[in-house]
This record gives structure tokens, sequence and C-alpha cells, in this order.
């Protein structure tokens, strides 16, 4: 059994954690998982040592923590771990340091996932990254290959060193006998409405102000069509606010953090996802395995997930009018948006599995492992 480490800032309900949860799950019997969590455990963490995976808070302290490395290096000796895997730029960059405390008796992984925006990255570091912390990677990847190229072009990694890893999603979870009435009685929902649904946490990145603001739009030209916005976070205050505001008080409804999430994309019309920054979005995945047609800014990995005309529909960044039109033009064509849904459907169910994912990488955790343990017979000789 490969014994992993993986380091996150915390596991929280997000596209990387969940995937990490995931992995864990399904590898089970095949590695031995230990959790590291720069800040906090987090709601995943807390079900993930119920289920008996060891989740270790290292509880960063505010700036540059050094002692996070001289820690994460001692439980990492201690419980003998083979390869570190690291999701984003942050928690790699502790567990290189842990890789230098404990003399390079582990292989490390960097994975790249979302990205900042606006996304600049001092000279320092960049040049940090290419002359030391590179060096320490056993393996760079990221989910999608806009991430990848921003790891090169902006971070400084190697390019030719950058490997694409698709995030993946469990099909099985949208394999709904329910009809669509049945399923919004059961959820509260109107039969005869039209629902457009957002899912992701209030933060800036996501942009919700800007759906909100093509809702109004929408709202003016037809009277039957409300939003749902599923996620929870800082800017939900601010959200309500815009809301009232807008007069869209009877027609945007705050549903939080749901464990329905399959349900409600089968039971709404149209997914929409208004980030400014993006990289291989897990519920964009969700909705189009639903056979929802979708409406997404034009950002990040959303162009390599979703085909312009295709599989949904792309608009700027920021520009409401446009994500207004482009949500009339599928609500008012039902034969379109059915097949753009189905489109996404299939590409989901070819590009998109979970299981691909995971055999992924646990074929990268065997073959470091293996390599780890070459090196090591070989010092010893």
């Amino acid at each position: 059994m490969i014994r992993v480490g993986f380091v996150l800032h915390a596991m929280q309900v997000a596209g990387a954690e969940v995937l990490v949860a995931e992995t864990v799950r399904r590898l089970r019997g095949r590695i031995d998982p230990t959790i590291y969590c720069l800040d906090s455990v987090g709601p995943l963490g807390e079900k993930l040592i119920a289920e008996g995976v060891p989740v270790i808070s290292l509880g960063r302290q505010p700036g540059r923590d050094y002692g996070i490395a001289w820690r994460l290096a001692r439980s990492i000796r201690e419980r003998r771990i083979q390869v570190v895997h690291a999701h984003q730029y942050s928690p790699f960059f502790y567990a290189a340091l842990a890789k230098i405390a404990a003399r390079g008796r582990f292989r490390l992984i960097l994975t790249e996932h979302g990205r900042h925006f606006p996304d600049v990255v001092s000279p320092l570091r960049r040049g940090v990254n290419r002359i030391v912390l590179a060096r320490l990677a056993d393996a760079v990847n990221a989910c999608c290959e806009f991430s990848a190229k921003a790891l090169s072009r902006i971070d400084g990694f190697a390019g030719r060193r950058i490997e694409v890893i698709e995030n993946g999603i469990d099909l099985d979870r949208y394999q709904n006998t329910l009809e669509k009435h049945e399923l919004r009685r059961k959820l509260g929902l109107e039969t005869n409405r039209k629902y457009v649904a957002m899912i992701a946490r209030f933060h800036p990145v996501k942009d919700h102000g800007m759906l909100l603001r093509a809702i109004a739009r929408v709202a003016a030209v037809r009277s039957d069509v409300d939003l749902l916005l599923v996620g929870d976070g800082p800017l939900r205050g601010d959200l309500e606010r815009q809301t009232r505001e807008l007069g869209l008080s009877d027609r945007v409804r705050f549903l939080g953090i749901r464990h329905d999430v399959p349900e409600i994309l089968q039971a709404i019309d149209l997914f929409a996802l208004t980030s400014v920054s993006e990289a291989a979005s897990l519920t964009l995945l969700e909705a189009m395995a639903a056979a929802m047609p979708v409406v997404v800014t034009a950002v990040g990995g959303n162009p390599e997930i979703v085909r312009e005309g295709i599989d949904g529909l792309l608009v700027k960044r920021g520009d409401d009018a446009t994500a207004a039109n482009a949500m009339l033009s599928l609500l008012e064509d039902p034969i379109l948006a059915q097949r753009m849904g189905e489109s996404g459907q299939a590409r989901v169910e070819d590009l998109y599995r979970l299981d691909q994912t995971v055999e992924r990488y646990f074929d990268l955790y065997r073959s470091l492992a293996r390599n780890r343990r070459r090196a090591f017979a070989s010092a010893r000789a």
C-alpha cells in the first residue's frame, strides 16, 4: 500500500477538496492516506475523520509561517509517507520546504487548479519557482490546459514537465429515475416556472453580481424565470442587498449549501457560471452531466470544456447584457437547449469521468513510490 500525504488549505466544500476526498475514498485499500490542512480541518475534513481518515490541521499563523514546514516534515517522517500531493501553490510552497527539511525522503507532486484574477506574479517569486521550487517537484500537473499554461508562462515552471490531468465527476450521481415535475415537487419548486441556477461559493471571483444584473434583464422580459443560488460565503449579505436593490427579491432564492445538487441540476432549465476566473469547474461538469444547457463566461478552462454553440454558450467576463441574451435564447428555444444539454452530457461521459481522473493519479503515485524505493536502494548500495 502506498502511503500518500495530501496538503491543502482546508477541506472546505470546493473543487480541489472534493477531488481529494473522492480520491481517498476510491483508492481505499490501495493507498494509506493522511490529509494535511494548512489552516483548518473544514467540513469535508470532519466527514473524512468520521470515516477513519487522518486529517491534521497544521494551524498556520498569519503571514509566512515557516514552522509549518518543520511540523509537516516531522509528521511525514513519523508516518513514513512516500508521496506528498500538494494542491495549489501555498500548500506546495510549504510541502517543498518540508521536503528540504526531510532531506528529500518523499516524492512531491504539485497540482494547480484555479488561478487568481488578475493573475500577477512578482519577478522574485517567479525566479524562486524556476530555480528552487520547480526542482523540488517530482511531478507537476494541472486540471486543464489553461492552468498548465499559467504555471509555465506566469509562475515559471518548465512547460515540458507539466501534465494535464482533467477533473472528473461521478456520473452515477446524475442517473436519476424521477421525472422533472416529481423532482420539482420534492424540492419545493413550481412546475410552471423556468429556473436558472448557479452553484458556487459567494466569492468575488465568481461574480454573482454580474449574474444578478443579467437576471434583472431577463426578468424584465420574462415573468416566469427565477434564479436559484446554491452556496454560501462572505458576500452573501452583499448579494442579498443587491437582489433587493434590483427588485428581484421574489425572483431569486438563496438555497445555501446543499447536499442534493444532482437533483437540483436535473430539476432546472439552465445552468449559469459567471466567474471572472475559472479552471475546470466541477459544478460546470456536473451541470453538463445532468444534460443541462449552460451559459458560462469564456474564462480559464471554461472554453476547453464547453464548445461554443455545441455544448452551451460562452459570454465575455462581466457582460451582463450578452449573458441575459444568451440565457433568453436558450429559455425560448427548448429544442436548442435540449440539443446542447445532450451534447454536453456526452462530452462529460467521454472526457471527464471521475474514475479516469483517480486512476491517473494512482498511476502517478505508484510510479513515484517505485522510483523512490529504487533511489533509496541505490543510495544504500
